[in-house]
């Protein structure tokens, strides 16, 4: 048969057929050459071959992610081991029904500053006593230094004192100014904890002028969230029984250093 007899898909069937087997001996005649080639030529072309079929044909992607779970409950154990160092339990010298000298307890301190300054509800601390901190460094003396007060002369519901001589003599003090944070930018239906006598939460509501129920045990605790950042202080003050850090650390900077006995030198931990 001529091919010039062939009609258009005839020709295109030949052509076809025509490929095919040379594709077949082109693939023969590339085997046997591979074979009988010495390294150093068949090395770099099976490189090139590699590279391309990867860039083509991409391997499987291994996703090593890990999810980890936090449990609400770890959170606040680390958020109160995270403030031990900053909370100190306060007395007081008194006396009985019978007029013998006694210590009674006050409530609790929040260590605000590395020189020994030290945040306690007011209604509890309002003057001039003599007062005793303790934590797990040891007992020492305390001096009354004042109790801020607003443009209208009322108290802001907080009293400051500061970290005097170890009571045995041979206490060395350890203490920590605690990381601050922010009730303004806490968001409705976080949980907030209170570190007094007891530890005790609650799902906070959204406003910053929030009240809290505070016992006299809980009177000066530290008032947390759940990274441990500490919010402001639990008060027994009518209508202010929370107080902000904010309001705490402003006050600090106004008031001048006592000029009775200087801190003992602490050892601070974070």
């Amino acid at each position: 048969m001529d091919v010039k007899e062939l009609n258009k898909s005839q020709l295109i069937m030949l052509a076809i057929l025509l490929s095919f087997i040379t594709s077949i001996a082109t693939g023969i005649v590339t085997v046997t050459l591979m074979q009988q080639a010495p390294s150093s030529v068949t090395v770099p072309i099976n490189r090139v071959v590699r590279e391309t079929v990867e860039k083509i044909v991409p391997g499987a992607v291994t996703n090593n992610t890990q999810t980890v779970v936090v449990k609400e409950e770890d959170l606040v154990v680390d958020a109160i081991a995270k403030n031990q160092p900053s909370i100190f339990t306060i007395t007081k010298e008194s006396t009985d029904d019978s007029g013998n000298a006694v210590e009674v307890p006050v409530g609790r301190g929040l260590v605000v500053s590395d020189d020994g300054y030290v945040a306690v509800d007011a209604t509890l601390v309002p003057d001039k006593e003599v007062y005793y901190v303790t934590n797990d460094s040891g007992k020492f003396k305390a001096d009354y230094v004042s109790t801020p007060v607003d443009a209208k002369g009322n108290s802001l519901g907080f009293s400051f004192i500061k970290i005097g001589d170890p009571v045995n003599g041979s206490d060395k003090l350890a203490l920590a100014v605690p990381t601050f944070g922010d009730i303004t930018k806490m968001k409705a239906g976080q949980k907030i904890i209170i570190l007094g006598d007891n530890i005790n939460s609650f799902i906070f509501g959204g406003s910053p002028d929030m009240e809290i129920d505070v016992t006299k045990g809980d009177a000066g605790g530290a008032v947390l969230d759940l990274d441990g950042d500490v919010l402001g202080i639990a008060s027994l003050s009518d209508g202010n029984s929370f107080i902000p850090v904010s309001a705490i650390t402003d006050a600090l900077k106004t008031i001048a250093a006592p000029e009775e006995t200087p801190v003992p030198a602490a050892s601070t931990t974070q």
